[in-house]
């Protein structure tokens, strides 16, 4: 596409007017680079994802192609929530794929964050190519990179979850149109596209999922644990008027366990870390002051209610020197 980066000059997207000139540039780009051709689209259900979405529909119709692929990462209600949004009222054309299987078998006992993050990368191109190869007219691969995203994989913080080479058979072209867009830029284009706002602020969600929210080797158990964790903290920040003040709130269950008492018995489990940050930018973050009743409420249910916890943890640190996700 014609930028490849973002111009040094180029003025920060906060208007109605300027999102609407980027959409309307961004468009007219993808109409001459896509023509009359097919582009698959990773459709996570995020920002990104459902924004590059969203453009794609008005730029060329049913050529574009979504996949959701269940990879087994994803928070609870999730791939339920994509195929109502996506399938039933917006009419895209999604192909659901499950492979929850695939993924986390080829995850099992791998413990280091950037092999993970290689091994999801590279599971979901494949599970793309092969989708591919079903349909006919696929020449490109739409990808939801935003600016962040760049910036952090160029300084070496971490690998870009949506980098990796394609099979040697595909030759598809890349497709990212905001990639030069910082997060808040995004949601206020997506507004402009005519998304609902609550798929619009929903939280970000990396392409990993749950993937590096779930520290050291992924297995089925604790990968559960950071799901129902998750949905409790979800659903209590929304009780509480917290669900559209906060930017970005989550669990973390790592791979270690702690003593503990539970029935009147020793328990020896893991312990899940909140972590609520606001942001702009995704490059900075403070951390949310969260109402210490709020916080008795949290730990009470999710030791609770979720299998295999003793222990529940508050992270207090901004980034830097923490980044927002775990791995």
């Amino acid at each position: 596409m014609a930028n490849d980066r973002r111009p040094d000059d180029m003025v920060r997207i906060t208007t109605n007017e300027l999102a609407d000139a980027f959409i309307e540039e961004q468009i007219a780009s993808l109409r001459e680079q896509i023509g009359s051709k097919k582009v698959l689209l990773a459709l996570s259900g995020g920002v990104d994802s459902s924004v590059v979405a969203a453009m794609l529909i008005r730029a060329v119709g049913q050529q574009l192609v979504c996949v959701h692929v269940n990879h087994g990462l994803l928070r609870k209600g999730e791939p339920e929530q994509v195929i109502e949004v996506f399938r039933n009222q917006m009419k895209a054309n999604l192909v659901y794929v499950d492979a929850t299987d695939r993924f986390l078998n080829k995850l099992a006992g791998v413990t280091d964050p950037e092999q993970k993050r290689k091994i999801i990368g590279g599971e979901f191109i494949e599970v793309f190519a092969e989708e591919a190869r079903k349909l006919e007219g696929i020449e490109f691969l739409a990808q939801g990179t935003i600016w962040p995203d760049i910036l952090e994989s160029e300084k070496g913080i971490k690998a870009h979850h949506n980098a990796g080479g394609l099979p040697e058979d595909m030759k598809f072209e890349l497709v990212e149109p905001v990639k030069i867009l910082f997060k808040d830029e995004v949601r206020i284009v997506g507004e402009r596209l005519g998304l609902p706002a609550g798929m619009v602020y929903r939280q970000p969600f990396p392409g990993p999922g749950l993937g590096v929210r779930c520290p050291g080797a992924i297995t089925r158990d604790r990968l559960e644990a950071v799901r129902e964790s998750d949905a409790i903290l979800r659903e209590e920040f929304a009780k509480n008027g917290l669900e559209g003040k906060v930017w970005q709130y989550f669990t973390v269950v790592p791979d270690f366990r702690s003593t503990g008492i539970k029935n009147g018995e020793r328990s020896f489990e893991w312990c899940v870390i909140i972590r609520a940050v606001n942001t702009k930018d995704a490059m900075t973050a403070s951390v949310e002051e969260i109402p210490f009743s709020l916080m008795q409420t949290l730990v009470n249910r999710i030791t609770g209610e979720v299998k295999g916890v003793n222990r529940v943890l508050y992270d207090f640190t901004p980034k830097p020197t923490g980044t927002i996700e775990y791995e």
